[in-house]
């Protein structure tokens, strides 16, 4: 596919996505801060966020978003979910009445809770909009390590959806295609949700089954959620779901991991988010998505135990300790 990318958001994801269709297509990647741009085009590499990690020769940076954005046959929206307006407002001027906008973000809008296709919708309408997501940690895949990513479009979109998977394919990094655009954005949101709780029980000192149990009971969570809004169940079991979930509630480089670890240590959210310099997008995730299942009567009994340890600032062990307290039910019950 002979087109040109433009992905906005220089951190590590965004940059890595744009290192992958440098491979491809011409690619510019669009980076807030100038230095980071700078280096990227003198260096090779992303100082900030992936330092010592070689970036595609190919690959072009810029700190004016409008000259990123203009004559972009595809824009690939890598900024937090509490910035995705603003920055969409911002670059409707400078790309086409139909771009296709592909959102990278895994979150939710707090005020409206509408999914990312959902503000593409309203900013941009009349743009195809689609979603890549999946188990996909930023430095293994520049490591050359084999990853797997889905790219969610709507049906009517598939000869679409197609070409844009062989601009994301590079190397090893294999991406397939889904339908369920609702599915696929509703798993991305919540999966920082169960992380940020995968974390809270290592910092309390749990183990591997704790672990594992969190997991599946969140990932049912997740489908009770996602299936409510139209989503559907496979989703889930895939890469979208269970995959992310996995890689985003064991690894050590899991940002919304790493917050939910040191509640469980007892330090307070501000302090953790302070001395961070990325988004983990659970922590704003975690009330609206809590907000959103009692808007639908969906249980979600994990997600409402980390929104008080969030909001409310109960203690980690307490909130771990009102979930092992629940009444016993039936494991299938929805």
């Amino acid at each position: 596919m002979n087109v040109r990318v433009a992905v906005i958001g220089g951190g590590s994801w965004g940059t890595t996505v744009a290192h992958l269709c440098a491979h491809n297509t011409a690619t510019i990647l669009y980076a807030r801060d100038p230095v980071v741009a700078g280096a990227v085009n003198s260096s090779g590499e992303n100082p900030r966020y992936l330092p010592g990690r070689a970036l595609h020769p190919d690959l072009h940076a810029t700190s004016d978003i409008a000259a990123a954005a203009a004559g972009a046959d595809v824009v690939v929206m890598a900024v937090p979910s509490h910035g995705f307006r603003e920055t969409l407002s911002v670059l409707r001027p400078h790309i086409g009445d139909r771009t296709p906008v592909v959102s990278l973000t895994k979150g939710l809008e707090g005020h409206t809770r509408k999914r990312m296709t959902e503000v593409v919708a309203d900013e941009l309408p009349g743009r195809p909009a689609g979603v890549l997501t999946g188990p996909n940690l930023a430095k293994e895949i520049l490591a050359g390590q084999a990853a797997l990513a889905v790219l969610a479009m709507p049906e009517a979109d598939g000869p679409l959806a197609d070409q844009l998977r062989d601009t994301f394919s590079a190397n090893d990094f294999r991406v397939y295609t889904n339908t369920d655009v609702v599915g696929a954005e509703i798993a991305g949101a919540t999966k920082n949700v169960i992380a940020l709780a995968a974390g809270i029980a290592d910092g309390l000192g749990s183990g591997d089954n704790t672990r594992a149990a969190l997991i599946t009971r969140g990932l049912a969570e997740m489908t009770r959620l996602g299936v409510a809004l139209g989503g559907e169940p496979l989703t889930f079991a895939g890469l979208a779901g269970i995959g992310d979930v996995v890689a985003t509630c064991v690894s050590a480089q899991s940002r919304n991991r790493h917050v939910g670890e040191r509640l469980g240590r007892g330090e307070t959210i501000g302090e953790i988010v302070a001395s961070m310099d990325q988004v983990a997008e659970g922590v704003k995730s975690t009330p609206v998505v809590a907000s959103l299942a009692r808007s639908l009567a969906v249980d979600m009994p994990i997600t409402e135990a980390v929104r008080a340890v969030i909001e409310e600032g109960r203690p980690a062990a307490a909130a771990y300790r009102s979930l092992l307290d629940r009444p016993p039910t039936s494991e299938t019950r929805w």
